[in-house]
Formats: structure tokens, sequence, C-alpha cells
């Protein structure tokens, strides 16, 4: 039906009630009809005032299908101004206001004109959506956002699932019913509802949550054969703005128990915007991201270097396609092991940011190529530090592992030999040189999480290396955060930590990607495959020497400085391409651990 129909119904009925109601008022009172200049003025002021403040209040603008108590607020407040309008013109042209028949007219406005709404809702309620058979879903969070899911979910003929109980912690609401579902207890119920009510779908609607209260709900909807489902965190919640399409699995990311470092978007904006910002590995998990979250303070210019040309082409794209008119976006095909290229790429662009995160990460292969992690970790830094300091770059960031701290491979060990590179620079040079680092990132493409879901898809086993074994676990766009943040808070040879919150089992972890992915740990299995070489049990973010309590910013620590012997690793730069990889295996340990000392020209165990 038409805007212009619609309206043209609306007010012929409205009429008819109007006219109707202050005579049946009439005859309820007196039991007789009387057709008299009172009632004829009465009327025509009845149904005037009606009108008007039926179009002030937009009631014939309504969606009476979805409506609910704002709109019979608005009828109330309309039906009432009409009536005391009418009171007024008795009033003017008799000196008298009949009370009694006013009040009942007023009573029959609001049943009849509020019934004749809300059968349009009950009609599409009970006619237009028909009971089904979908799936039962049991929803977690009885407040706001979970009311307005299952009235989603009531209402939409194309939702997929029919809400039969809620589930909430807040024990004045337990036995209640909210739009008809019950609410029937708090988490520790879960798993008796989900029998009794036979759920096939749970879905965590309760958008503040911490990380911790979702992992404390998962761990409880994982002892079901339900399958979970989050609400995201949007704006558009507040306002009420939710299709079932914004259901999402949970995912690893939501079960970090921890909750994410937030920027000092301010002066982030102060040292970034305007400015020239070179990201090195800019076509890698971490370095991508860190040219996304940089693009959002709106440098003048950003230059992506890398070695792949396939992955620098993507960020370039993905880049151009948001910032093409706001950004100087400029791409440089390099390796930071050649020294002449870097310092050509410095001279070009004269950055004043530069975030180096270009480096070979793999513990098992760079155990068994460790030249090419010397070259890459550990020659590539120390280039790209020296090229920096040449051009006057303000600010270096290195971006740094937790497996530099007491490093038991190779990977680590070249990496804290770069800190080292980085602090000794910071030392002799204008240009500020800090590192950051942080645990394993969760969707980058060395971390295992890629692993396990491709073991998922073929059907199993996941390999565990050992049931004990722990790790520390960030987001890529959280560790990206921290560099550039990292950047802002640089005075100089610093090494920043994040507090990670509590390591995670690489089990339980497992486990939870299983669950996540829809299958049981019998379906899939889990395998140990055993420790690699180079692996350790568990990691930490600061050696006993390097630990200082406090925070420069919000879950951000500052470890203290270390003298480092710069002077065995400018020797390993030297020679390592005369030792062999058992040699150069054993060099980098005793280099990281600080066991060595010079000694002719080469060095010596002391």
């Amino acid at each position: 039906m038409t805007y212009r129909k619609r309206l043209t119904l609306l007010m012929i009925i409205d009429s008819l009630i109007v006219i109707s109601a202050i005579y049946v008022g009439q005859y309820l009172l007196s039991r007789a009809f009387q057709l008299n200049t009172f009632m004829i003025i009465t009327s025509l002021s009845l149904l005037l005032g009606h009108h008007l403040f039926a179009h002030l209040f937009k009631l014939y603008k309504k969606a009476w299908q979805y409506a609910s108590i704002r709109e019979l607020l608005e009828i109330f407040r309309a039906i009432t101004l009409t009536v005391i309008f009418a009171a007024i013109i008795q009033y003017i042209f008799f000196q008298d206001i009949y009370f009694r028949v006013l009040a009942v007219t007023w009573m029959l406005h609001i049943l009849l004109i509020g019934g004749t709404r809300f059968s349009w809702r009950l009609y599409r309620d009970t006619f237009m959506n028909p009971p089904t058979d979908k799936p039962n879903a049991l929803i977690i969070g009885a407040g706001s956002a979970g009311t307005m899911v299952v009235r989603q979910l009531q209402r939409s003929g194309e939702a997929d699932l029919h809400p039969v109980a809620f589930i909430d912690d807040d024990v004045r609401k337990h036995e209640l019913e909210i739009l008809g579902v019950p609410v029937v207890g708090g988490v520790s119920e879960i798993q008796r509802t989900v029998t009794d009510f036979n759920v096939e779908n749970i879905v965590i609607a309760i958008p503040s949550l911490s990380k911790e209260e979702i992992n404390r709900i998962f761990d409880e909807c994982s002892k079901t054969k339900a399958k979970t489902k989050i609400l995201p965190r949007i704006e558009g919640l507040m306002t009420g703005d939710i299709t079932v399409n914004q259901f999402r699995d949970v995912e690893v990311e939501d079960l970090l128990g921890r909750e994410p470092v937030q920027l000092d978007t301010g002066h982030i904006a102060d040292t970034i915007a305007g400015k020239s910002v070179l990201v090195t590995g800019a076509g890698g998990s971490i370095g991508s991201e860190i040219c996304r979250q940089v693009c959002k303070f709106k440098p003048g210019k950003i230059i992506l270097l890398g070695h792949g040309e396939n992955s620098i082409y993507t960020i370039e794209m993905e880049l151009r396609s948001l910032y093409k008119d706001t950004i100087d976006i400029v791409t440089e095909i390099a390796d930071v092991q050649d020294e002449h290229k870097m310092f050509e790429v410095m001279a070009k662009h004269e950055p004043h940011v530069v975030y180096h995160a270009a480096a070979h990460k793999h513990v098992p292969l760079m155990e068994r190529n460790p030249e090419e992690a010397i070259k890459n970790n550990v020659i590539g830094t120390h280039n790209t530090a020296k090229a920096a300091s040449t051009y006057g770059v303000n600010t270096f960031v290195m971006v740094s592992t937790d497996k530099a701290v007491n490093p038991t491979s190779v990977m680590g060990s070249t990496k804290r030999m770069a800190e080292m590179l980085v602090q000794h620079m910071d030392s002799i040079s204008d240009t500020r040189f800090v590192a950051v680092r942080f645990g394993n990132v969760l969707g980058s493409r060395g971390s295992v999480i890629p692993l396990f879901k491709k073991q998922i898809q073929a059907g199993g086993p996941l390999t565990v290396t050992h049931p004990d074994m722990v790790r520390y676990f960030m987001t890529i766009p959280e560790a990206s955060r921290l560099v550039i943040q990292a950047g802002v808070l640089a005075k100089g040879g610093e090494i920043f930590v994040l507090d990670m919150g509590e390591p995670v089992k690489i089990l339980d972890l497992a486990k939870n990607l299983i669950k996540l992915s829809g299958y049981s740990t019998d379906e899939i299995g889990i395998e140990f495959t055993g420790m690699r070489p180079g692996e350790k049990m568990y990691e930490e973010l600061l050696s006993k020497d390097e630990v200082h309590d406090e925070q420069v910013y919000p879950k951000i620590y500052v470890g203290k400085s270390c003298d480092p012997n710069v002077d065995a690793v400018l020797e390993m730069e030297s020679n390592f391409a005369h030792m062999s990889k058992e040699q150069l295996r054993e060099r980098v340990l005793d280099i990281a651990h600080g066991r060595y000392e010079k000694k002719d020209n080469l060095s010596a165990v002391k």
C-alpha cells in the first residue's frame, strides 16, 4: 500500500472512531443519543484535535507492524491532548465542561485507536510469521542487547533461529519472561538448559563482556554440543540497529584473557600526521597491519618496503582504495640485507619515522638456516638502522619478539642481537632507536592458528608439541598498535613490552579451536609430536636484569637498558660467512647470552 492510500485509510478509520466514541460515551452515561449543538461542536473539536495531534506526533507515519511501548505512549499523548483541546472548546462556547462524557470518550479513544494500531503487529506476529521448525537458540544475556536480539529473531521471517530461553546472572530476572522467552538461570545453568530445551545454537548477546567473562561463558558452552555465536561489539547495538546477520562465530581472539591496549591517539597523530613514514616488511602480517594503522592517522607519505613483490602489491592496492586522494603511497621492492639500497631509499624519502618489521621469524626453519637468520635479522637491521641514522630519521622502532629473552633458538638469538644493535645505535645517533617485544601473533602467517585450521579442515589430528607448552598471544591489530604507541613513547634505547596477561596453553588453544569449528576432540583428535629444535616450554617478556615494574603507559612496560656486547655482534657480521652452520648456531646463542668477548680477530668462549 502506498503512503497516500495508507494515510487516507488511517484518517477515515480514526475519524469514524472519534465521532462514534463521543456518542457511545454519551449513551453509556445517559442511555440516550442527543444530537444537539453541544454534541456537534464537541465532535468537531475532537475530530480536529485528533488529526492535529496525530500529525504532530507522526501517528500516521509509524510502521505499526513493529509497534512497541514507545508508540503506545505517543497514542496516549495525542489522545490526551485531543480531549483537553475539546474541553477547552466546550468551555469557550458553553462555559461548561462535560467531564464524565470526555473521560469515557478518552478511554474509548485509547482502546479503539490503540487496538486498531496494535492489531497490525498482532497480525504480523501471529499470521505472517507462523511457527516453524527453526533450530532452538539460547540467548546469553537478558539485557537490552539480548532483548533486541530476541525481538529481531521473532520478527524476521528470514531468521534461522528460534529463541527459547535466556541465561543471565542477574537473579532479579530469574523466573521472569521477556518477550515470551523465560529467563531460566545463570551461566551455571547453560548445560542443563541446552538439554532441557533441545538447544542447537547459543548466542552470546552481551557486547560489553570482558575477555575473562567471555572465557567463563565459553567454558560452560563448550560442555554442550550446541554451536556458540556472539554478537559483535558494534555501535549499532546502542541504537537498536541489530540484524540477525550480525551474529558471528566466537573466535580464538575473543578468548584471550586480556583487554586490548588503547592508543594515545592524540600524541600519535602529532607524531605521524603529515609526516613521511617508512615500514619495512610492509607485506608481512605485522608490517601490513602497521601500514593500515598508520594510515588512519593521515601521514603525508607512507613508503611500503618489502622483498616480496606480490605481498607489497596487495597492501598497496588495499591502501590506495582507501586513501588514494589523501596519502602519498609509495612502494619500494628492496631487501634490507642490501646496504646500498637501504641508504638509497632513506636518502630518497627522508622518513620521519621508520617501523622495522622485516625479519625471519620461523624458529625451526632458522635452526636449519642460521646464516639466513643472521643476514636478515642482524645485518638487515643494522643496515636499516645505519641508513636511518645517516639521513636524520626522528624515530626508529624495531619489531622484536619474546623469543629474544633468554633465547634457546637461532631466531630468538638473532632478534636479541638486533636489539643490541638498536640500543647501540641509540647511544651514538641523534635518532631515537627503540625495540618492541610481544608474544605470538594470532592469525599471522607463521602462527599456530592457521596450521590448526588447516588440520581441522583435513579432518585432523591437530599436532601439539607438548601438553604443557604455554605461550603469550595477541592479535595482529593489537601488536601493530603497540609498535605505533612505542614510537610515541620512545626516548631512546628502550625495549617496550606489553602486559600480555596470563600465558595460554597450546593444548587449550587447540581444544577451543576444535570446539569453535563445530567438532569435538574425539572427532578431530590431538597428537603430541615433541618439542622442536630451539623451542622453549614457556616464553618470557623480560629477563631478570631488564625488569622494570613501572608502567610507562597503561599495560605497557619498558625494560631497563643493559650494556650490549656490540663488538661481538659486529664481529659476527664480519665473520659469519666463513663459519659452518653448527658454529653459527652455537655462536649466536653465546652472543645473545653475553658469553663472548673479543679476542684477536674472532670471538672465543670466556
